[in-house]
């Protein structure tokens, strides 16, 4: 495990997720959002209809609605940050 975390491209690969905005890194970051936000609406499910229709459908339910507001909001942003990076 150690040779993956000190090879020299995915140091880089991990400094440019902070520095550089490319076709990777929005990848990367639109993955990132995606899965966290699937994470959130199953919490957001459970919490909200855990008792009615049961906790594992809620938060299955939960994730997959969850990343249909979250991924335009992060495609516009990233959008929005590559665009006004450029000046």
């Amino acid at each position: 495990m150690l040779e993956f975390i000190n090879d020299p491209v995915f140091r880089d690969f991990l400094h440019s997720l902070n520095t550089e905005l490319n076709f990777k890194t929005e990848l990367t970051w639109l993955i990132i959002s995606l899965i966290l936000s699937m994470i959130g609406g199953a919490i957001g499910g459970m919490l909200l209809a855990g008792k009615e229709i049961g906790y594992k459908f809620a938060a299955t339910i939960g994730s997959l609605f969850a990343p249909v507001g979250v991924i335009p909001a992060i495609v516009l942003g990233l959008f929005m940050i590559s665009l006004l990076s450029n000046y």
